[in-house]
Parts: C-alpha cells; structure tokens; sequence
C-alpha cells in the first residue's frame, strides 16, 4: 500500500485530502508545516508527497529543496492556490513531479499520484534490475591473483588505455571487460561485444564495419556495424585470435585513424570507441606463425590483464560456493543449500580444466540432485557429468 504525506497549513484541506486518500486505499500522514514535515521524513519513508507552496513556517520550495537531497523514490506534486507559470516551472526544475491549483480537481489529483506512483516503482525497478546486471558481472575472490586482477581493472578504467585481456576459456573474461566499461568514464554509452571466433570470416568485415546496401548478394539494405553501435562507448572484441588477417588490417586502421569505411563504401566514418580485447591464445606464437598482426597486438595491449585460472586460486572457492549457491537456488526459487568444510575441500582437489563455467556447472548439479547440506560424499558422487 503507497504511503503519502499532505503538508497544508490549513486544517480543512489536510483532514479533506486525507479522508480522500484513505478512501483510496492510500496509507495517509498530515504535517501542519515544512518543520513538522521534515520530521516525519527522517522517521517514514513516503511514495508521494503532496506539499502546499504557501505556508508561514517554511514554504514548499524550500520544502522541496529539503526533499531532494536525498528525494530515493519520493515523488513530490506541489499544491497552491497563489501559483503563477513562474512558481510552476522553479517548482518543475527543482524536481517536483508536477504542480497543480488549488482548489485540486480530485480526479486529477489521483491521476497525478497514480502516475508519480508509476514512475517511482520505474526508478525502483530500475534500480533492482542494475543491481542484478552489476551482480551479473561481478568478480568474486578475493586470492591475491584475483586482487591483482582488481587492483589493474580500478587503475585502468578510468583511462582510455586499449586493454587486452588474456587467459583460458572459462576464467571470466569477459566479466572483466564488463567492469572495465562500468567503470569507465563510458559507462553510460553502449558495451557492445563481438566475439570474433563465432562469426565466419567472410562476415567478419561486415559485423564490425557494416555494410552497404548491394555490397554483395545478401546485403538487402544498409547495415551499421559493430564500430558504428559502440560509438561513444566500449567495444569488446571477445577471441580477437581467431579474427582474420584482413579484418585486422582493418581493425588496425580504425585504431590508428579513429575511423571505418563500410563494406562497399569508401567514405570515412568517424568513430569515438575503447577497444576492449580478450583472447585464449599466445598472440606472440600466433605473430610467429603469421596468423596475427605484430603491429596490431601493440596497438591493442598497452594494458594487459591477465585473468588466473580457477587452479591458480583454489582460496577462492569457498566464497565462489556461496556465490553460486545463493544465484542458483535464487534462479529456482529454493532455500539456500549448505556445502560442509569437507564438500569444499574435495572441490578444491578437482582439476578445473573448464575454470568457473565448468565450477559453475557444478554447483549447479550438486544443487539439483543434493540435499539441503552437501557434503564431501555428494561431491565425490556428483562432480563428474558421468556419475559414479
């Protein structure tokens, strides 16, 4: 049930409103004045405030200045029976979700609350569901291998610095480039991801510069690439090993020039990305072999984090077990389970061959077939996909 506070100095408008309001089903406090409304403030926390302009005490601008240095989801519609355009807008820009003339037309009143109610459940849902990208992209551990990782990711971000990000398949990645971008000066702009070993090399070109229309049998209108969708933002090249020589060529003059042409097209485009790359190879033995460019792997490493295995920070299981046992039983709308000191010792004796993906994978199972305590013996039963 919202909770609203009316904030009138006259009597017969606060009991008016407040009779109203609960009649609606609205949870409803009244304050006489901008002292005594402050109060209740600091003590509840309200949906909407509905605050008169006029009053001896304090008026309600400075009331609304109050509200809004800390607002959280409180929207604030301002009430006044001597209001002008003037009082409206300074009353609009410093944060009030509308303004209306006393006497308040009542269906209209409860069309207002009903819509600055819809927007704080918008801010608060929006909120919740930043949380869960956030968490999403976490990097749990806290081994001194998995710190260094950190220490890198929070001196580099806020630079324009070109990262590349090396280590096995499974290690995270990708969880690292997320927290790259997050906290990057870029954060509000888009993170686009490519991940070069999944796109044959024929198209590559096309997903990362675009194409125009006609440019070849397929290309049945003009298409923006990669480069163009990440622009003011991050761009993550995800296996950049695996990408073609031609299409480094390219990538190597994007860099340079900070531009792209389209694929059938030769008009420069300007581009303002971060590249953000991430490969499980040596590019070092792939320069070697002629499979990648040595003049492109300096352009896109001037930072180099690279991401241990989950062999290298066993330390780091038991917090991973908590994490992933509290996400997935989340996910399946489940109590909790429990791993025993033994449980956790024999997952730190298994090989991690798959790195967090494969530890993941694990958990999972375990918490499917297992009861509420796991122990050693479900471990030993249940680690292996094959089961014993």
């Amino acid at each position: 049930m919202a909770s609203i506070l009316v904030i009138d100095d006259e009597k017969s408008i606060r009991n008016t409103l407040k009779d109203v309001l609960e009649y609606e089903h609205y949870t409803v406090d009244t304050a006489e004045d901008g002292f005594h409304a402050l109060d209740l403030l600091k003590e509840n926390q309200y949906d909407v405030v509905l605050c008169d302009i006029k009053m001896p005490k304090m008026d309600g601008i400075e009331v609304l200045d109050k509200i809004m240095e800390n607002p959280g989801d409180t929207q604030v519609i301002m009430i006044s029976g001597h209001g002008n355009i003037d009082t409206a807008v300074e009353a609009i820009k410093k944060g009030a979700f509308d303004f209306i003339e006393k006497p308040p037309d009542m269906n209209r009143l409860l069309i207002t609350i009903r819509n600055a109610l819809d927007k704080s459940s918008l801010i608060t849902e929006t909120r919740v569901l930043k949380k869960k990208i956030s968490k999403k992209y976490e990097i749990v551990g806290e081994s001194p291998a998995i710190r260094k990782v950190k220490s890198l990711i929070d001196k580099v971000a806020p630079t324009e610095a070109r990262v590349l990000i090396t280590g096995a398949n499974g290690t995270g990645k990708e969880l690292v480039a997320h927290q790259l971008h997050e906290k990057s000066n870029r954060a509000s702009a888009p993170f686009v991801e490519v991940n070069c070993a999944a796109i044959p090399s024929e198209l590559i070109e096309s997903e990362l510069f675009g194409h125009e229309k006609g440019s070849f049998t397929s290309a049945y209108k003009q298409r923006k690439g990669k480069f163009e969708q990440a622009q003011g933002g991050t761009l993550f090249l995800d296996e950049i090993g695996d990408m073609s020589l031609s299409a480094q060529a390219k990538v190597l003059r994007a860099l340079q020039e900070n531009k792209i042409s389209r694929v059938g097209s030769d008009k420069d485009i300007p581009v303002d990305v971060r590249v953000i790359a991430a490969t499980n190879k040596d590019l070092m033995e792939e320069i070697k072999k002629n499979n990648f460019r040595e003049d492109l792997y300096h352009r896109i490493s001037v930072i180099i984090i690279h991401v241990p295995s989950l062999n290298e920070r066993l330390e780091d299981i038991p917090i991973l077990t908590g994490y992933f046992s509290e996400m997935i039983c989340s996910e399946y709308g489940m109590p909790v389970k429990t791993f025993t000191d033994d449980a956790i010792s024999e997952l730190q004796k298994i090989n991690w061959t798959g790195n967090i993906r494969e530890f993941r994978n694990v958990i999972e199972r375990l918490i499917i077939l297992c009861n509420n305590t796991i122990t050693g013996e479900d471990v030993k039963a249940y680690a292996h996909p094959i089961f014993k």
